[in-house]
């Protein structure tokens, strides 16, 4: 199945990309969750303004990625939440979280789909994550999950 991806997705595209993908991907994941649209003759017209809106919301050079690369990894990032007796969290902390810890402590704003999870953060202490600022820069920014 033709699809205009709307977001980017991982392995897949950026946001106005005509891919071509199984149709139960399609069905079930990516149109669902409004990460992509179906393709038709007429979504050409909404390539071009996905494509536009892109360029105004991503870091246009190698140059631009570095700084905030830079800036990310300068800022120490602390998140508290609820956790229980024996270090465990009550659920597991997610990329919004840390978009908005990096906010809160004077980072940079990052958006959320941008941020790489190794593996779901469940447990007090220090991690680290990987945050996509552009094809060829990534930041690796040092989380303290601490208790609320």
């Amino acid at each position: 199945m033709k699809i205009i991806l709307t977001h980017e997705v991982s392995g897949l595209g950026a946001a106005g990309d005509v891919v071509d993908v199984k149709d139960g991907y399609a069905r079930n994941y990516l149109i669902p969750r409004n990460f992509a649209i179906r393709w038709t003759k007429g979504g050409e017209k909404d390539v071009e303004q996905i494509r536009r809106a892109r360029k105004i919301h991503e870091i246009q050079t190698i140059e631009q990625a570095n700084a905030v690369k830079a800036r990310l990894e300068g800022v120490k990032v602390r998140l508290a939440v609820r956790s229980g007796d024996a270090g465990r969290l009550f659920g597991s902390v997610t990329p919004a979280d840390i978009a908005s810890a990096i906010k809160a402590s004077g980072g940079p704003e990052v958006d959320k789909r941008r941020i790489e999870l190794g593996a779901p953060i469940k447990t007090l202490g220090a991690h680290e994550t990987s945050v996509r600022l552009h094809p060829e820069v990534a930041a690796k920014v040092n989380l303290e999950v601490v208790a609320a």
